[in-house]
């Protein structure tokens, strides 16, 4: 082979690894330890409609991911997940759902 096409080929080799590592890392990003994550979690655990949300002080699952949230992130973080989730859900009384999950936290 010629130099040139050695030289070819490492260049090639080296886009491929760094291709390898690119998508590695962005799978490395992507896991469900997220915010985006933990705000999609918990608006699927709301039971509402376009009013209010019913299971803010009952549900055991709600509880129970409010708990790991709060070990995981701090105050402000926290309260701004449950405003995102809340809002999500596009219901009309958001503070009141607001409150009795930031209760569940403090409580």
């Amino acid at each position: 082979m010629k130099r040139t096409d050695i030289m070819k080929k490492e260049r090639e080799l080296k886009r491929a690894q760094k291709k390898e590592e690119r998508i590695a890392s962005l799978s490395d990003k992507k896991d469900d330890t997220s915010i985006g994550a933990y705000i999609d979690r918990l608006n699927s655990l709301f039971f509402h409609d376009e009013t209010r949300i019913y299971n803010t002080l009952h549900s055991e699952e709600i509880l129970e991911l409010l708990e790991e949230m709060k070990s995981r992130f701090p105050a402000e973080e926290l309260e701004t997940i449950v405003r995102k989730a809340i809002r999500k859900t596009k219901v009309v009384e958001k503070e009141k759902a607001f409150e009795d999950l930031i209760s569940l936290v403090k409580g």
